[in-house]
């Protein structure tokens, strides 16, 4: 029961692999909600469960049953509670989901449960820190080509070598009734996709089609071909500064820095990321962003788990963030500097004209 509260595969492991050899027919149920963690035993047995519905796979031996809300369907219609529960009104009180509905509807921080309890939907994690319907209306088209020999600010946050390296740009405005704009850039090593595909059910590989996403030759990512991309970006826009994580980025930094780029060192900590990613809220909730809907940048985004101190600060959190947020750890450092720099290089900031926001 509740598969998606195991940890691990042990203990499913040993429940059924062997365990039931000595009878004729064994039988084994496994109910369960959906979960946050998508590398867990119970996302692997969903995604079995729905390959077989929907002949991709064929396994005689196993009988799925999913009852759940798509991804796209309305939250808060009691139509689409019906069809996560089938049993509603019955087992389960109606008024019961609409309290849980209107609590969620009110506080955005309790709609990932509801959608995960309630729903039967697997959310990035259990707590939901951007909302992704504001998000997604910030999805003003960013047109390169109109940003040329604009003043911008990057941020840089390297993977390790096999791993996702996102850089991002943002473009302050320029008068008063303009907003920021973001152009993210993201590489992985051309040979691993396919099986990071198939390990993370992560659609990497129409990404890269699609020119949402780079590979680099080889099985890790080619540090030199981003250095010349990031040259070329250089050619076409005034790059400013750019921000990066001096964890693994020195050498590239020395390289960036000899191609001519400045470069600022930017804590992790609680101190250099709170306040640009409280204004990043801020900006998303007032529609004062722009992001062209770009969908890799949007799937991190999503994946986001926020961490706060006691004072109230805030930070994006790797570690408990289930899936990658390289791309949105980036913009957070890029958008700080042009916060604070903005379109003289100077840097002033609006933190100096108002008090932090607490969000």
């Amino acid at each position: 029961d509740e598969l998606h509260t195991q940890p691990n595969r042990k203990l499913f492991d040993v429940m059924t692999k062997g365990s039931g050899d000595a009878r004729m027919q064994p039988l084994y149920f496994l109910i369960t909600t959906a979960g946050t963690d998508t590398h867990s035993i119970c996302y692997e047995t969903h995604q079995k469960a729905k390959d077989i519905l929907e002949s991709r796979k064929i396994d005689p031996t196993f009988y799925p049953v999913i009852y759940g809300a798509d991804e796209s369907e309305d939250w808060t219609s009691p139509e689409v509670w019906k069809k996560a529960n089938p049993s509603l009104g019955i087992t389960v009180g109606m008024d019961k989901v609409e309290a849980a509905c209107n609590s969620a509807r009110q506080n955005p921080g309790e709609e990932n449960a509801f959608r995960q309890l309630r729903l039967n939907q697997w959310v990035k994690q259990s707590v939901r820190w951007m909302p992704m319907e504001k998000w997604d209306a910030c999805n003003a088209p960013v047109i390169p080509e109109f940003l040329r020999g604009r003043i911008c600010y990057g941020g840089l946050d390297l993977s390790s070598t096999t791993d996702i390296t996102a850089f991002v740009l943002v473009f302050p405005p320029t008068e008063d009734d303009e907003i920021y704009s973001v152009l993210p850039y993201f590489w992985l090593p051309e040979e691993t996709l396919p099986l990071r595909v198939r390990r993370d059910h992560v659609p990497y590989d129409v990404w890269e089609r699609q020119g949402y996403l780079k590979t680099t030759e080889g099985n890790v990512v080619h540090y030199g071909f981003i250095e010349n991309f990031i040259e070329e970006l250089g050619q076409k826009f005034h790059i400013k500064e750019i921000a990066f994580d001096r964890w693994g980025a020195v050498q590239m930094s020395q390289n960036l820095e000899d191609l001519g780029f400045t470069l600022v060192q930017f804590g992790q900590g609680y101190k250099d990321m709170s306040p640009p990613t409280k204004e990043l809220m801020k900006l998303t909730l007032e529609k004062k962003i722009a992001h062209g809907g770009q969908p890799v940048l949007r799937w991190m985004m999503d994946n986001i788990f926020i961490k706060r101190d006691p004072a109230g600060n805030i930070k994006p959190d790797k570690e408990k963030s289930t899936e990658k947020i390289d791309g949105a750890v980036a913009m957070i450092m890029a958008l700080d500097r042009a916060i604070r720099c903005g379109c003289t290089g100077d840097e002033t900031s609006v933190y100096d004209e108002r008090d932090m926001l607490i969000l």
